[in-house]
């Protein structure tokens, strides 16, 4: 288990997931790096979901790649 929930450090292999993770989501939704906004957003998303738990890179993929839309204004891809 990660320690990152419990005091808000984040080590080197969970920044490598972290990455991996988002640079997967990033290319599901189609977001280049001009959608600031957007990745922002979904970087956001990503460190909640790890943040409240779900720490298997396998996992977070499966969460995030559910929830497909972007809040209300963030919706121009």
């Amino acid at each position: 288990m990660s320690l990152s929930r419990c005091s808000g450090v984040y080590w080197p292999a969970d920044l490598d997931i972290l990455q991996r993770v988002f640079d997967r989501l990033c290319n599901e939704r189609r977001l280049a790096k001009k959608d600031r906004e957007q990745r922002e957003y979904l970087a956001m998303e990503l460190f909640q979901v790890f943040d409240d738990g779900i720490t298997d890179e396998i996992d977070l993929l499966r969460s995030l790649s559910k929830r497909r839309s972007a809040p209300a204004g963030l919706s121009n891809i």
